[in-house]
This record gives C-alpha cells, sequence and structure tokens, in this order.
C-alpha cells in the first residue's frame, strides 16, 4: 500500500510518501509546501494544490490520508487552516484518489502509543519506524508520515478482521 499523508497548516503543509504492508515500512519522499504569509490567500492555496498534486503525479499513492479537523480556540486560525484542508482534498479528488481523516489523538496513538505525545517524539518514532538515517524535517513532514503510517496500520487491522476500508 502506498499512502501520501498530508498534515495540513497554514503557513507549511508536510506531506509525507509511505509504502508498507504493515510490518515493512519505507519512506519514499517527503517535505513541507511553504506558503509565504505575503501572498494573497488564493495563491497560497494554488502553492499548495500545485505542490500536492506534484506529489500525486510523481508518486501515486493509492489513498491521501490527512489528519482530521481539530477545534480551535482561534477562529481565525481554523478558517485557514479548513480552507488548506478542503485544497488538500481537491487535489486527491482531482487524481481519482479517496481521502481518509484520523484525529490527532489517533495519530500520536498510532505512531508513539500516546496521544498526547509531543511533536519531538513524533519525529523520533517516525524516523525509527521508517528507518530513516536522520530525523524528517520539518516537523509538518514528520506529521505527514506519521499520518501515512497510521493509515497503513489502520487499513492493515481491518484488512485483519476481514473489513475492506478505503
Amino acid at each position: 500500500m502506498r499512502v501520501l499523508g498530508v498534515d495540513c497548516g497554514g503557513e507549511y503543509t508536510g506531506y509525507g510518501v509511505v509504502e508498507g504492508d504493515g510490518h515493512v515500512l519505507t519512506c519514499l519522499n517527503s517535505g513541507a509546501i511553504h506558503m509565504s504569509p505575503k501572498l494573497a490567500l488564493e495563491l497560497r492555496l494554488k502553492t499548495v494544490f500545485d505542490g500536492l498534486t506534484a506529489q500525486m503525479e510523481l508518486h501515486r499513492p493509492e489513498v491521501v490520508a490527512i489528519e482530521d479537523v481539530f477545534y480551535s480556540v482561534n477562529a481565525k486560525s481554523a478558517l485557514k487552516l479548513g480552507h488548506v484542508r478542503g485544497v488538500a482534498m481537491m487535489a486527491a479528488a482531482q487524481q481519482g484518489l479517496s481521502v481518509v481523516a484520523y484525529a490527532p489523538l489517533a495519530v500520536k496513538s498510532a505512531v508513539v502509543g500516546y496521544g498526547m505525545a509531543e511533536k519531538h517524539q513524533v519525529q523520533l518514532m517516525v524516523s525509527r519506524l521508517l528507518k530513516l538515517d536522520e530525523l524528517p524535517k520539518p516537523f509538518d513532514a514528520a506529521d505527514a508520515l506519521a499520518i501515512a503510517i497510521c493509515h497503513i496500520h489502520a487499513a492493515n487491522t481491518l484488512a485483519r478482521q476481514g473489513i475492506t476500508h478505503r
């Protein structure tokens, strides 16, 4: 299974492509798309769309996994995040890919074993699970890889139970 994980953010959107069968996991690529705060919102969103589309065309994932919406105290930040999330979902739809979403607690639990793990703990465990020579940077890329790993684990668990997951 090949999964593109996406960590949507207001300034950086992380991406990570992971291939695996649940036992062996391989990182094919990771990074972050930077959106200059100097650009108009529509141009920042286009930057995300183009960057994610390029990753999908290059790596041909079977599914796109993103973080589920979480409630923010800052409504303006939550709205910006929603825009980026929508663009990520649209990019996947344009490529004919389904999108699955996972709660941040579920992602951290799947990778670290603790839903309240800190960013550096996620980064370290992602590096260990993927047997990387160095820590994935920035944190957004590590989070995106964690989201992809979470989906591979969830899909394999469901498959063992005879349940089909998209």
